[in-house]
Order: structure tokens, then C-alpha cells, then sequence
């Protein structure tokens, strides 16, 4: 993760986990990713921050949660709340997960990488799933870099184009299942659900 976007989470730690507490419009996307995964499985949360409220979602589900995040401000917080869990300090692009998952999350996350980056984590991603495994992720809803703005403080945010995911996807061996343009219902985020072939 930039190393300007990891000190923002860090300096905003409880700003961030406060919002996000009273925050899950995107759950019914979750809902769909539970219903790919075996119950009991294991996934991978990339970006998972304080593990709120996607983390605790998932676990309250019944699934194992390895977490990686680069801000040690946020993963302090998962580890307290869930200590049975594995949290990982570390950036998702180096990361070196003990496992292969029934599922991956990057929500709120991969958009956080230069363009080539997020090229290299699709595949990373992929590799790092269980044949049949489900991928749920974010992202814009056009090829652009963009500086915008998080509690008063820019925050750095990219995307490829959903043709080019789709392309990355086919190299990867990855089939989407569900995808939805700017969702309303989900703030506005761009999502992308896709399972690996096998």
C-alpha cells in the first residue's frame, strides 16, 4: 500500500472505525459472497482495517478470517475484537498469506494501488483462492487516478477500466458471477464478484 495512504488510516485510525461502525450499505453484496463460500471456510481479508464492519460480518457467518493490513493503528483494533483470527501487518502487494481461501475480499482497499499494481493483485488474488473460490472487490467506475479528499485529508484513489479487470480476470482464470456499475445502493461503489474457474 502507498505509504501516504497507510499514514492517512493510521492518523484517522479512530475517525475511520468510528464511521464505519454505524456503516454497511454494501452488505446484501456480502450476502451473495457468503452464498459462494462453504460454511466454516477460510477468507482472505485484504485492506481489512479494524475489521469493521466486513470482518465481523464474515466471522458472525461462521468463517475463518486471515486479515492483512498495512496500518498498524487499524489492526490493533481487529486483533482486540477478534482474537481467534489471524491479523497480518503487512502490504497486500508482498503478502504472503499461510493458505489458500474459499474466499478473498479487497473492499475499500485495491483502489488504493497504482493502476499496474491493482494488474499484479488480480492475479495475486486469483493464486491465492481455492479452485471454485469466490472474489468479491471495489473499484472506480473508469480508468483514472484521482486525489480526493477523507476527513479533511487527500486520500489517493485509482481504477482500471471494467474492461481491463475483465481482461485481467481471463488471465487470471477468474469467471465473474455479479457486477454492478456505480450501485446506489452500496454508496456508489463499482463491484465485481467473480469465482475461480475449477
Amino acid at each position: 500500500m502507498p505509504r501516504d495512504v497507510v499514514d492517512h488510516y493510521q492518523r484517522n485510525a479512530e475517525t475511520f472505525d468510528a464511521a464505519r461502525a454505524n456503516s454497511f450499505a454494501e452488505r446484501p453484496w456480502f450476502d451473495r459472497f457468503l452464498l459462494a463460500l462453504p460454511g466454516g471456510g477460510h477468507v482472505l481479508d485484504l485492506g481489512c482495517g479494524a475489521g469493521e464492519p466486513v470482518a465481523r460480518y464474515l466471522i458472525e457467518a461462521g468463517l475463518r478470517i486471515t486479515g492483512i493490513d498495512a496500518a498498524p493503528a487499524m489492526l490493533a483494533k481487529a486483533r482486540e475484537r477478534f482474537p481467534d483470527h489471524l491479523w497480518i501487518e503487512g502490504d497486500m502487494r508482498s503478502a504472503a498469506p499461510p493458505r489458500r481461501f474459499h474466499g478473498v475480499v479487497a473492499w475499500d482497499s485495491l483502489f488504493h494501488l497504482p493502476p499496474a499494481h491493482q494488474a499484479g493483485m488480480i492475479e495475486r488474488m486469483a493464486r491465492w483462492l481455492e479452485p471454485g473460490g469466490a472474489l468479491l472487490f471495489n473499484s472506480g467506475d473508469e480508468a483514472n487516478e484521482m486525489v480526493g479528499e477523507q476527513f479533511g485529508e487527500p486520500l489517493y484513489h485509482a481504477s482500471l477500466a471494467p474492461a481491463d479487470y475483465r481482461a485481467l480476470f481471463d488471465q487470471a482464470g477468474l469467471v465473474e458471477t455479479a457486477f454492478a456499475l456505480a450501485d446506489p445502493r452500496a454508496g456508489n461503489r463499482t463491484i465485481w464478484l467473480a469465482r475461480k474457474a475449477g
